[in-house]
């Protein structure tokens, strides 16, 4: 037996004379992989042996048919060292009692000189140093040997059948992956080139898997790709790193197009760990790919959508929701565009000429490009913002807007525009204009999907501007409405300079119901009233209108100011009533559900005031509107304490009244909240910022304790103190709409008054004749002494025969003469029309005929009766007291 050690170290020698390399690694432990084991190297044939996967055992029986040489391969394989194993029978130590018998016959048989093989069981003695009572199966081939005596013995090579079976196994599974795996497999060597290719890879480069051995991706790959996976490859193969979901793009033999792998790499060992090259899984990702890119087309669609709806249609105003479209579309859909509106929209038609056949005109109201104005080289010329034109009637551009339908407009020869999407702006079945995306070469052409998008962004920003372009149609007629129901030009009253301003709010905002009003009352007197309905639009301007009619009326009955609101109030609070206010109050208890849903709320407040210029008094009544402000000379600006009532509409509360005498020469303010109140600046800042305004520091003398104090600036124009106060407060917010009614007050001088008191007796008619003819001719007004004689008479003998206590006459020089007979009678004289066979009954019919105007008012001790005569300037002529007594006949 001692010539088994020897065999096995010249085939090592052979083998190393054949195979440098292997001879270089023979006998070379490898510490990586199973190689060194108490002392036994598993490796020491060349790279690739199946000795790197199964482990072999020997060992030698002697004559006796004991063991004589134990390796140390048996030891680490049974577990039992050479000293203990030597000697001892492998029939008895190795094999089941069981099979024993069987055993030592086929000991004997070997003995004789018979080779065997076969399948042994055995199980590690329990005295065995590992693996005791483990059972195993071991392939056993026994060969007949001969001592050195001629004896017979035998040397047994052992091979655990486990190892071989997990072998098969693995053979087995990964034949099965490898060649019925629905993805492409191959397997690579350390040079690289494929060694092995399955079904599915072969199907999709064609030929059979044979054609593909020895090739590399230089035969299935272009240009950089190629580089980038053998850069990918070679990384692997030196760093051991798996990539996982490469991306790989190529094409297919016999088909152009191009398709896109996932490729799985990881670096493939041998048994001792040693690499030994690459496999490559692949999977055709193409559709998935697609399906990705559609995805992501739709999310980006849906994402432009969201975008369009958030930013779009935020303003009312037209030029603002055409850019605000483009700034949605342009870059983010495409490179340039532009909308067109048609221009007879845009002036208020409803149905602009030239709509049918799309060659109408349009208007340019926005443009965007992400490019510079190189897209036009070659093409149309560009059509500037603001200006008007035309498609020709054959244009892509005029059929769009003629079908209501979009249409792809080509780019032209030499130009960088690639392609545009003519698209009409439909709303509520009306084509209001055209927008036109653009992109330019170099860019993805439009696809259907990207035609719905355009159509979508059309639609959503078309029903935008026509909302913009009805607000703008009503805001203007609200505004023209607004317009028409305040005082025309600057009012003039007597014993007032006046002036007034009206601003807007911006066309972002409805219109708003402020309104204000100057009124003639007798006697020299004026009205001023300032007011603001709640609420926006139309019906908030109708409403003002409404109220404003009624201050007007209710004045011209020369009421107080406080039966004046009370009035108002329940005019307000039949606004909104069907029937109004009358019918509210008859059906409170009984009103159906139909009427309630038809009643609207309207609350307005207005500040009521009435100015007499002979005595410089006036008497304020305050329905929840901001306080007025008084300016006094040389003093500071200060706010009135006119107690604020409860707004017109509200109803139940009285309304008190403030009688304030104003010094001659001093400023008075009334106002809406829009001056004095916005988002940015709250209500106390802006009152106190218009006290501010309406003072100034230039009228304290030096040494004024309060010299730093700021005095009202008295001098100024009234016209200059209104802008001043609009351009010193934040009156361009555009929020709400401003009101100012600013007043100057010159009182009537003495010498335009002639006041006197008469007695209660007949001759007091001929005093009255004497004492106006007298200051009439004082006043140069020798032209109206007849009639003034003839009209004083009558009213102070009506007021002799039908009034009571004293009577007294008043005479008013201003722009017209004014006279006025009071007495303490309460009941109003009543002009009536006296039959041809009356004697009486015609004083008031000639004093209606004489007179400019005439009337009578209560006051708070009786009546005034008063006439008004124009002043003679060459112009107006008078009517003969001859002439009007024979009319009445």
């Amino acid at each position: 037996m001692s010539e088994i050690p020897a065999k096995a170290t010249e085939a090592a020698e052979s083998m190393d004379s054949e195979n440098p390399v292997g001879g270089a690694m023979a006998g070379v432990p490898v510490g990586d992989g199973d190689g060194e084991a108490d002392g036994v190297v598993w490796q020491s044939s060349p790279p690739g042996s199946i000795y790197d996967y199964i482990k072999v055992a020997s060992f030698s029986i002697g004559p006796d048919g004991l063991v004589d040489q134990w390796s140390l391969r048996a030891e680490q394989l049974f577990g039992v060292k050479a000293e203990r194993a030597v000697g001892m029978d492998p029939i008895e130590a190795f094999v089941d009692p069981d099979l024993r018998e069987q055993g030592q016959r086929k000991m004997a048989e070997i003995l004789d000189g018979r080779e065997w093989t076969g399948a042994v069981p055995f199980r590690v003695p329990d005295d065995a140093e590992s693996g005791a009572g483990t059972e195993g199966l071991a392939e056993v081939y026994v060969m007949p040997t001969r001592t050195e005596e001629g004896e017979r013995a035998a040397l047994c090579i052992v091979v655990d059948v486990r190892t071989l079976r997990g072998i098969e196994a693995d053979l087995a599974a990964s034949q099965s992956i490898f060649g019925q795996s629905p993805f492409g497999f191959l397997l690579l060597d350390t040079e690289l080139k494929i060694r092995r290719a399955n079904e599915r890879f072969a199907s999709t480069f064609g030929g059979t898997v044979d054609d593909h051995r020895g090739r590399t991706v230089r035969d299935y790959l272009t240009g950089g790709e190629v580089e980038r996976v053998a850069a990918t490859l070679r990384r692997v193969l030196e760093t051991g790193e798996s990539v996982t979901d490469m991306q790989v793009t190529g094409t297919v033999p016999g088909s152009s197009e191009r398709r896109n792998w996932s490729i799985n790499l990881y670096r493939v060992h041998s048994g001792a760990g040693r690499p030994i090259g690459i496999a490559w899984l692949g999977t055709d990702v193409t559709s998935r790919r697609a399906a990705a890119r559609e995805a992501a087309a739709a999310r980006r669609n849906l994402a432009l959508l969201n975008e369009a709806g958030a930013r779009i249609g935020n303003s009312l105003d037209l030029e603002t929701t055409a850019r605000e479209l483009l700034d949605v579309a342009v870059p983010g859909f495409c490179d340039l565009a532009s909308v067109d509106l048609y221009q007879g929209l845009l002036a208020g038609d409803e149905t602009p000429p030239g709509l049918a056949d799309g060659s109408a005109e349009l208007r340019r109201v926005a443009f965007a490009s992400a490019v510079s104005d190189a897209p036009f080289i070659g093409g149309p010329e560009p059509v500037n913002v603001g200006a008007v034109h035309h498609f020709a009637f054959n244009s892509e551009c005029a059929d769009a807007l003629r079908t209501a339908r979009p249409k792809a407009v080509p780019g032209e020869e030499g130009g960088l525009i690639q392609s545009t999407l003519a698209v009409p702006m439909v709303a509520h079945d009306t084509v209001v204009g055209l927008v036109q995306f653009s992109r330019t070469k170099g860019s993805e052409p439009f696809g259907d999907r990207d035609r719905g998008l355009a159509v979508e962004l059309a639609a959503r920003a078309a029903v935008c501007i026509d909302n913009a372009r009805l607000y703008r149609r009503e805001h203007q007629r609200a505004l023209i409405l607004q317009r028409s129901l305040l005082p025309p030009g600057d009012p003039e009253a007597s014993g007032l300079d006046i002036a007034c301003r009206y601003l807007p709010g911006n066309a972002a905002t409805e219109v708003g119901g402020d309104w204000f009003d100057v009124i003639e009352l007798p006697g020299h007197r004026t009205a001023l009233v300032v007011g603001d309905v709640m609420g926006r639009g139309l019906r908030a301007a109708v409403a003002m209108g409404e109220l404003r009619t009624a201050v007007r009326t209710l004045a011209l009955l020369d009421l107080e100011p406080a039966e004046v609101l009370s009035a108002l109030d329940e005019i307000a609070r039949g606004l909104g009533t069907p029937g109004g206010i009358q019918q509210a109050t008859r059906t409170a208890g009984r009103q159906s559900q139909r009427d309630a849903d038809l009643s609207e709320v309207y609350l307005a407040t207005c500040v009521y005031a009435v100015y007499d210029s002979v005595t410089r008094r006036c008497t304020f009544a305050n329905a929840g509107h901001l306080p007025p402000v008084l300016v006094e000379p040389g003093e500071n600006a200060l706010m009135l304490d006119v107690p604020p009532g409860m707004p017109l509409g509200v109803g139940g509360e009285p309304f008190e009244e403030v009688e304030v005498e104003l010094p001659e020469g001093s400023l008075l303010a009334l106002y809406t909240d829009g001056l004095v109140e916005s988002r940015d600046h709250p209500l106390d800042e802006g009152l106190q910022a218009l006290v501010g305004a309406l003072t100034d520091p230039s009228h304290l003398s030096p040494g004024h304790p309060g010299a730093t104090a700021r005095r009202a600036d008295t001098s100024r124009s009234l016209e200059d103190a209104c802008d001043h106060v609009l351009n010193t407060l934040d009156t361009h917010h555009g929020e709400d709409d401003i009101a100012l009614l600013m007043a100057r007050v010159q009182g009537l001088p003495a010498e335009s008054v002639g006041d006197w008191t008469l007695p209660r007796e007949p001759r007091s008619v001929g005093r009255a004749r004497e004492l106006a003819r007298g200051q009439l001719i004082s006043w140069d007004l020798e032209p109206l002494v007849d009639t003034a004689e003839l009209l004083v008479s009558e009213l102070v003998t009506n007021a002799l025969r039908y009034g009571e206590g004293e009577i007294r006459l008043r005479l008013l020089l201003d722009r017209t003469m004014v006279c006025e007979v009071w007495d303490a009678g309460l009941v109003q004289p009543r002009r009536r029309r006296a039959r041809d066979t009356d004697e009486g009954g015609r004083g008031l019919q000639l004093v209606g005929l004489l007179s400019a105007a005439w009337g009578s008012r209560r006051t708070p001790r009786g009546k005034t009766v008063w006439f008004e005569l124009p002043l003679p300037n060459g112009t107006t002529g008078l009517t003969d007291p001859a002439e009007a007594l024979l009319s009445l006949f």
